[in-house]
């Protein structure tokens, strides 16, 4: 008996019968031969924290548009966070944590530079929209490498179901879907005290009650809440999870939405950056270097410039910006 077959026999002992079993994956869309040491989920994630896409996220916004200081928080260092969460969660209900921790790794793949501002206005630019969960399963189905990587089903389900209206079929993926709450919002208001946006007694009291007074404390809290709520299906109790909804919306208010003018004209910023790229790409594709166009697998001009400039890290952004709207000055 091979590792793999060791691994997936454990898998039958010890996970819960609504865990999905590596065995009874749906596969993937190309079929492959098995590998000998590791499941088919084990290889996904694999996949994910080797690809490129992965790797730049670590230059990628996470809500302050490109910070100086160390201790803010990335993309890179949210998926992180969202994964650490998530496995705790799918250990503690016996569920999978090999597919949970793919998902977790892959669903932010395809954010776009500069945070949810560069994702408003890509969806409002491109003609078709734009939502970065719908990119992250381009990311792995297409872009990567210009073949995708040929995920299974479900943790591309996963990964495209971890936001909007739509959830996942897995339990696996639900719990991602919570553990982005669970580690965005905490996250968030670490990185917007140190910024001097917040301060630790702004956070309404209403919520500090429920969900505690420091993040790590909250952190617990909500990650309990979910393995004491959980049954048929992945939930809160009702008592933190309407507080940790109070608590995303005062994020809201306060943070994603703030009306600082200094913060305003940053993220305008931004913008400009983002619609002058777009604007300049889509007018002429020939300006994409030729492995990008390539990999969009396409010739709809307005996809590839969204493919091109979504999977750009923010100093990436600024740069190519500079290249082609900044004059240099002319020495001989």
């Amino acid at each position: 008996m091979g590792v793999r077959e060791m691994i997936e026999n454990r898998e039958r002992e010890y996970l819960s019968d609504r865990a999905v079993l590596s065995v009874n994956s749906k596969g993937r869309q190309v079929e492959e031969e098995p590998c000998e040491l590791r499941t088919c989920f084990q290889r996904d994630r694999d996949r994910i924290t080797h690809s490129k896409a992965f790797r730049r996220l670590k230059h990628k916004t996470q809500v302050f548009l490109s910070p100086l200081g160390d201790h803010y928080r990335t993309r890179l260092t949210h998926t992180l966070e969202v994964a650490q969460i998530a496995r705790t969660i799918a250990r503690s209900l016996c569920l999978n944590e090999d597919l949970t921790e793919a998902v977790a790794l892959g669903h932010d793949l395809g954010h776009t530079p500069f945070g949810h501002m560069g994702e408003r206005v890509l969806n409002e630019v491109c003609p078709y929209g734009f939502k970065h969960n719908e990119q992250s399963l381009r990311v792995v189905d297409v872009l990567e490498n210009g073949k995708g990587l040929n995920l299974t089903y479900e943790v591309r389900d996963g990964i495209v179901n971890h936001t909007g209206g739509s959830r996942a079929e897995t339990l696996e993926g639900r719990i991602v879907a919570l553990s982005d709450r669970i580690a965005y919002i905490n996250h968030d208001i670490d990185d917007a005290v140190r910024g001097g946006v917040l301060s630790e007694s702004d956070i309404p009291k209403e919520y500090v009650s429920v969900l505690g007074e420091r993040r790590s404390v909250r952190i617990d809290t909500m990650i309990k809440a979910v393995i004491n709520g959980s049954g048929e299906d992945i939930a809160m109790t009702s008592a933190v999870y309407e507080a940790m909804l109070g608590l995303r919306e005062f994020l809201f208010d306060r943070v994603y939405m703030n009306p600082d003018p200094e913060i305003a004209a940053e993220e305008n910023k931004a913008r400009y950056i983002i619609e002058s790229l777009y604007e300049r790409f889509s007018g002429d594709v020939s300006l994409i270097p030729r492995e990008a166009r390539e990999n969009s697998r396409t010739d709809d001009r307005y996809v590839v410039a969204a493919d091109y400039i979504a999977g750009m890290s923010d100093p990436f952004a600024v740069k190519i910006y500079e290249e082609m709207f900044v004059p240099k000055f002319w020495v001989k």
